[in-house]
C-alpha cells in the first residue's frame, strides 16, 4: 500500500467563503497535477481561523456547507484526489468545529471534542464539543482526523490508537508565540511515543486580526523522527510519499512517510520580526487599504514601525509624516528624513504649531490662573493624531501606531493621540526588544520582505535618549525608570505574574515595583482602546490578558 499525500499550508481569509474554496480547488488541483491521492487542508479553511462569533451567523454555515458540497461533488470526477478539508457545521441549531474526508463523491465528516478556553481562544463561547472521533478510511487505510486541540491532551489520540489508526492526520489553526514552535514538536512527539502512529501536523500562515500564523506544518513517524518541516511565514504545499510499514510497532502495520527532515530553530529576532511583518502586510491586505502611513518622530518607535510597514507593503506603499513642534529638535527632524531615505519612502512634513496654538488661544479663558502642565503636552500628541487621521482617511491608508509594549505597559501614551490609528506592530514588543529589533534589522532582511538590505534604521535613533519631545529638554527617563530595569518588572507582573514581594526579592526596590504596578492597572482603560496589534508573547494585551477597568487592588 502507498499513498502521495498533499499538505496544504494556506492563508485563507475569514469570512471570505467563495475566496476560500477558490484557494481550495487551486491546491487541489496542483496537488492533484503532482499525482496527489490525498489533500489535507488546516482547521476551519473554508472560514478562515478563528472565526470568532461570525460562525454563530446561519448565512456563513449556509455558505461553508454548500461549499462542501461542491467539493463532495467534484471529488467523484475520475482521478480526483481525496480532500481533508475543514468548517464550521450546523445541526439542529448547534455548531461544531469539523472535518471532512472528501472522496469519491461523498464526504465523512468528524467533529473537535476538546475546545480551548484559554488565552487567544475561546471556542466554548461558540461551538459546542463532538464525540470522540471515529477513524475513516480512505484507500484502505484507517486515518483519524483529531482536530487542533483534540492532541493537546492525550485522551482523544488513545481513543484512535486503540481503534488502530494508521495515520492521524491534525488539521491545525496554531498562533505565533516566541519559541512556541518546539512546543509543538514536543507535543506531537509525546502522542506519537503513546500511540505508535504518525502523526502530520498542518498549520494554517497569515495574519488574522492580532493573531499571526505562522505555518511550520510537519510530519513525524512512528518513531519520532521529522519526516517532513514545511516553511515558516509563507503558503506551501508538500508531497509526501507514505508506504504501509508492517513493522511499525506493537499496534501492528501503520504508515510511514519515506521522506525525511532536518529541522532547526528559526533565531528569536527573526521570528519575531517576520511575525510582524506578516501581520501588518495581512491586516493592511486583506482590509483593503491602499497603503500605510505613520507618524516619524526620528526616534526609534517610528524607525522600526517604518522599516517593518516597507518590508510589509513595499516603499512606495508607505507614507511618513513629520509633525513637528517648537520643541521638535533639528536631530529628530535629520532623523526622520534619515530613516524615511535609507528605506525609500515617502515623507511629508506637517508643522503643527499653528493648530496647536489655534487650540490653547479657544482653551485659553479656561484655564486662566492655572500653570502649564501635561495637559498642553496632551494637546499636541492629540493634533498629531487628528492630522495623521485625516492623512489616513483622505488616502485610505492604514494609521499604524508606533507605541511599544512597554509605554503601554505603564500609561506613557496619549489617548487619541499617539494611540490614534488601526494597528500596531510594537503592541507586544517591550522596549529593549525594540532597540534588539532594530539592530538585527539593520544587518538582517526578512525572508519575502520588500524592503531593502543593510542598514534602515539610523545609528543616532538607536543611541540617542527616547523622548516625546513634549516640552523642552524631555526625555522618557524623566517620568519612567530605566527601560532595562522598567520592563524586567513588567515581564515580572505580566508574563510571569509574579508577587510584588516576589520582584523585590529579585533584587528591585519595593517602591519602584509598587510604582509600576500602580501604573500598570491604572492604564488598563487606555489598553482598552489601543488599536490591535501584533501577538508575539503569552500574555498580549487585549486577547491574553484582560483585567479590569476599574481596579482596586494593589500589593504591597
Amino acid at each position: 500500500m502507498t499513498l502521495t499525500i498533499a499538505f496544504a499550508q494556506l492563508n485563507p481569509t475569514v469570512g471570505d467563503v467563495s475566496g476560500n474554496l477558490a484557494l481550495v480547488r487551486r491546491t487541489r488541483d496542483q496537488a492533484a497535477a503532482q499525482g496527489a491521492d490525498l489533500v489535507v487542508f488546516s482547521e476551519l479553511v473554508l472560514v478562515g481561523y478563528p472565526p470568532e462569533d461570525l460562525v454563530l451567523r446561519p448565512a456563513l454555515g449556509e455558505a461553508a456547507a454548500a461549499a462542501l458540497r461542491e467539493l463532495e461533488r467534484e471529488s467523484a470526477a475520475p482521478g480526483a484526489p481525496g480532500i481533508v478539508v475543514t468548517l464550521p457545521w450546523w445541526e439542529e441549531g448547534r455548531v461544531r468545529n469539523a472535518v471532512a474526508l472528501v472522496a469519491d463523491g461523498r464526504a465523512e465528516l468528524r467533529f473537535k471534542h476538546e475546545l480551548p478556553n484559554y488565552g487567544v481562544f475561546d471556542e466554548k463561547r461558540v461551538f459546542v464539543p463532538g464525540p470522540l472521533p471515529e477513524p475513516v478510511m480512505f484507500r484502505d487505510v484507517r486515518l483519524g482526523l483529531p482536530i487542533c486541540e483534540d492532541i493537546w491532551l492525550d485522551h482523544v489520540t488513545r481513543h484512535l490508537a486503540k481503534r488502530d489508526v494508521q495515520l492521524v492526520l491534525v488539521p491545525n489553526g496554531s498562533p505565533f508565540e516566541v519559541d512556541k514552535f518546539e512546543h509543538r514538536l514536543e507535543l506531537a512527539r509525546s502522542r506519537v511515543k503513546e500511540t505508535s502512529t504518525p502523526l502530520a501536523y498542518i498549520n494554517q500562515v497569515g495574519g488574522q486580526d492580532e493573531l499571526v500564523f505562522d505555518g511550520g506544518s510537519f510530519l513525524m513517524n512512528a518513531d519520532g523522527s521529522l519526516a517532513c518541516v514545511m516553511p515558516f511565514w509563507r503558503e506551501a504545499l508538500a508531497l509526501t510519499r507514505w508506504t504501509l510499514d508492517m513493522q511499525a510497532g506493537p499496534k501492528g502495520p501503520a504508515m510511514r512517510c519515506q521522506e525525511s527532515a532536518v529541522w532547526s530553530p528559526q533565531p528569536r529576532l527573526e521570528a519575531i520580526y517576520s511575525a510582524m511583518v506578516l501581520g501588518l502586510r495581512d491586516y493592511a491586505r486583506k482590509n483593503r487599504f491602499s497603503g500605510i502611513v505613520l507618524g516619524m518622530s526620528g526616534g526609534i518607535d517610528s524607525a522600526l514601525t517604518a522599516a517593518v510597514a516597507v518590508d510589509a507593503v513595499g516603499a512606495a506603499q508607505v507614507r511618513g509624516a513629520r509633525l513637528s513642534s517648537r520643541f521638535t529638535s533639528k536631530a529628530s527632524l535629520d532623523d526622520a528624513e534619515e530613516s524615511a531615505r535609507l528605506l525609500g519612502m515617502r515623507l511629508d512634513t506637517l508643522p503643527i504649531e499653528a493648530p496647536v496654538a489655534a487650540t490653547e488661544s479657544t482653551l485659553a479663558p479656561m484655564f486662566e490662573g492655572r500653570p502649564r502642565d501635561v495637559t498642553e503636552e496632551n494637546l499636541q500628541a492629540r493634533i498629531r493624531g487628528v492630522l495623521l487621521m485625516g492623512l489616513s482617511n483622505k488616502f485610505g491608508e492604514l494609521l499604524v501606531t508606533t507605541g511599544n509594549k512597554s509605554e503601554m505597559s505603564v500609561g506613557y501614551a496619549t489617548l487619541y493621540g499617539d494611540m490614534c490609528g488601526g494597528y500596531s506592530v510594537l503592541k507586544d514588543i517591550y522596549k529593549t526588544e525594540v532597540y534588539a529589533l532594530a539592530r538585527w534589522r539593520n544587518e538582517n532582511v526578512v525572508e519575502g520582505g520588500c524592503g531593502p538590505r543593510g542598514r534602515v534604521i539610523p545609528e543616532s535613533s538607536i543611541t540617542k535618549a527616547p523622548t516625546a519631545e513634549l516640552r523642552p529638554n524631555q526625555t522618557d527617563q524623566d517620568s519612567l525608570p530605566p527601560y532595562e530595569e522598567l520592563d524586567a518588572i513588567l515581564h515580572a507582573l505580566i508574563e510571569d505574574e509574579l508577587s510584588v514581594p516576589e520582584i523585590v526579592a529579585g533584587g528591585f526596590a519595593r517602591e519602584t515595583v509598587t510604582r509600576v504596578q500602580r501604573l500598570l492597572y491604572s492604564a488598563e482603560y487606555k489598553r482598552r482602546q489601543a488599536p490591535p496589534g501584533v501577538k508575539i508573547t503569552r500574555k498580549s494585551f487585549g486577547r491574553d490578558r484582560r483585567y479590569p477597568l476599574t481596579n482596586a487592588f494593589r500589593e504591597h
